[in-house]
Order: structure tokens, then C-alpha cells, then sequence
């Protein structure tokens, strides 16, 4: 149990540099814990007040939705449908299904994050473009990672497809939920908490943002990332994020990510949205911080939750990319539906 205060705060320290870091024992896989009743205070940036919500109001649809001009390009946006690459224990290979939405194959297994396979979600317009992959094209789904309870990454109707006995991973204070609707194994982890299944470890990570489902739940539950895999090859999946001083903290305890799945869009209005939504500059500087090997873009191309133009995310990270002097081949930036092998 925790007591609001960040674990990471009193885990063992990481060494300097990028050096062989103390990872944490896993925890039993289905652990049934105890949570403190808020997590505000693990919040990096205070939410929005009385006068944020008053200038929403007064900016109405603008300040949420791109305008038709914003518009335009959606019949451009990358949609590559393919069948999914043969995967076995020694292969890392993604598929990108939209939105934070991936298939995830390492180590032997299939993993999901942040499922979303329906075609509207609470308070939004139906998807821009179409799920990659059929969910009947799917293979057997191992295990499931949430990274937050925000209803574009936690989808009940996509969770029940799924067979109850899926190992789902999930933050702290969200183990109910999925209880409630009667999966029977959920682990819930704490930042810097680490479980294993069939030899791939899952370790969440701190992330800046929040958490909110209803009108009474707001920061109940943890949010955060994910990094997954086993001896030879690591997968960070960012979730939902701001920029901040965590990137450079999970590449002290991470060294030597192989392949970072990083948030693009729902980025504007930034004073909305800045502290909790990274822009492409951002996410290419957090790649930097994260010293992965690999960025691939995520949180874009799928659902209108902004007000930016709905390709101006991928315009921007060319741009920042190629200003920061990356190797091309290091941006694998996927059309909806792709999949890549890391070699």
C-alpha cells in the first residue's frame, strides 16, 4: 500500500548515466492490494480550475475541434491495413491499430495496450479512420496493459470481447473495475512496480497526467506507462503524457529501450492541454531523454479530441525530427493498421 507519496520517491535509487539499473522484484500476478483513496498528489501540474473551464466555455467548439479547413485532410490520413507479421519468442514486432491502441508481440507474447477497437467513444465524434486490425484477425491476446482510465484508452465494450482469464495489467486503484466485470486475473502496480508473465516483465512507469472517469473519480486511480519485454528487447509504451522530468528518470531505470510507441496529438489548445499532452517537439525531445533506439508516433490519426489540424501532428514531427538531426530510419511513423519488425 501506498500512501499518495510516489514510489519512486523511496524505491532503491538508480544509478547514474545509462548503466545496469535495480529493478524492482515482480509482484504476484493477481495480487488483491490496498490503495489509498487519491493519487492527487502525484500530479506534476495542477488540473485545470474555474477559470480554464470558463474559457472553454467561451471558446466553445474551437477550442475542442479543428474547423473545417483543420478538416480537409482527413481522407489523407495513413490507413494500411496489412496482415500481421509472424512473430515468435525472439521477434519484437508492432502493429498499430489506432489512436494507443497496438499489438505488441514480444517474447512469445501478444499483448494489447490501451484497447480501442470501437467506432466512437464518450463524447466524441466517430473515428477518422477505421480500427487496422479486425479483431477477428487478432491472435490469441496473452495479456492487456492499460495505462489510464480515460475513456480513449479504457473501452469497456472492446474489454468484453476478451476471455475473463486475460491477464490484464493495470494502475493502481483500476483492479475494481475490472473485477466488477469479472476478469478473475488483475494485476495492479504501483509506479515502479514490475510483474512478470511467461518470462516478459511489465513494469509501469510515472507518466504526466490523470485520471477521471465520472463526475466523482477524478485522480481514484494511477496513470502511467509501460515497459515491456525480457532479457534481450524492451517496448515503452508512454500512454498518455505531458513532457516533463520522468522520461530522463525511466532511462535511468530502463537503459537501452529498444522501441518507444510516443503520443503526437490532442495537443492543442496548449494552454488546455499542454501539461498533459505532449506536442510532436515534446515527444521528439522525450525520445531524446528516453535514449531509445526506435520512436514510432502514436495518439493521432484516429479520433477528432483537439483542435489541431488532423495532420498537422505528423507535418510537426517530420520537421522536429529531422531539426534535431535523427537518423530517418529511427522514425518508423506506422499508417493505421501497419506493422514493423524490429530488427
Amino acid at each position: 500500500m501506498t500512501d499518495g507519496t510516489p514510489t519512486e520517491l523511496t524505491a532503491p535509487s538508480a544509478p547514474p548515466g545509462r548503466g545496469p539499473a535495480v529493478r524492482p522484484v515482480p509482484r504476484p500476478l493477481g495480487e488483491i492490494r490496498a490503495w489509498p483513496r487519491s493519487f492527487a498528489g502525484r500530479l506534476t501540474a495542477p488540473l485545470p480550475g474555474v477559470r480554464a473551464f470558463a474559457r472553454l466555455v467561451r471558446e466553445g467548439s474551437a477550442a475542442v475541434r479543428p474547423g473545417s479547413d483543420g478538416l480537409r485532410d482527413v481522407p489523407r490520413l495513413p490507413f494500411a491495413p496489412g496482415p500481421l507479421p509472424p512473430a515468435d519468442p525472439d521477434t519484437v514486432a508492432v502493429t498499430w491499430a489506432g489512436h494507443a491502441s497496438w499489438i505488441v508481440r514480444v517474447g512469445g507474447l501478444t499483448v494489447l495496450t490501451d484497447p480501442v477497437w470501437s467506432r466512437r467513444i464518450l463524447g466524441t465524434p466517430p473515428r477518422v479512420t477505421p480500427v487496422g486490425v479486425r479483431w477477428e484477425d487478432l491472435p490469441p491476446v496473452d495479456a492487456v496493459v492499460i495505462s489510464h482510465n480515460h475513456y480513449d484508452h479504457l473501452d469497456a465494450s472492446t474489454l468484453r470481447r476478451l476471455p475473463r482469464a486475460t491477464p490484464l495489467f493495470v494502475p493502481a486503484g483500476l483492479g475494481r473495475w475490472f473485477r466488477r466485470r469479472r476478469f478473475t486475473t488483475v494485476t495492479e502496480l504501483d509506479w515502479w512496480e514490475s510483474a512478470e508473465l511467461r518470462g516478459v516483465r511489465f513494469d509501469f512507469v510515472p507518466a504526466h497526467h490523470w485520471s477521471k472517469r465520472t463526475l466523482t473519480d477524478t485522480c481514484r486511480s494511477l496513470w502511467g506507462g509501460w515497459v515491456l519485454g525480457d532479457h534481450r528487447r524492451r517496448v515503452y509504451f508512454a500512454g498518455d503524457t505531458g513532457y516533463g522530468h520522468w522520461f530522463r528518470r525511466i532511462a535511468d531505470r530502463h537503459p537501452g529501450i529498444d522501441l518507444a510507441l510516443m503520443p503526437i496529438g490532442a495537443y492543442a489548445p496548449r494552454w488546455w492541454l499542454g501539461d498533459v499532452h505532449t506536442d510532436p517537439e515534446e515527444a521528439v525531445r522525450a525520445f531524446q531523454d528516453l535514449g531509445a533506439r526506435v520512436m514510432a508516433p502514436m495518439h493521432w490519426a484516429t479520433f477528432v479530441l483537439s483542435s489541431e489540424p488532423v495532420m498537422e501532428p505528423l507535418t510537426r514531427l517530420h520537421a522536429a525530427w529531422g531539426a534535431a538531426g535523427l537518423p530517418r530510419d529511427r522514425l518508423w511513423d506506422l499508417a493505421v493498421g501497419e506493422s514493423r519488425v524490429l530488427e
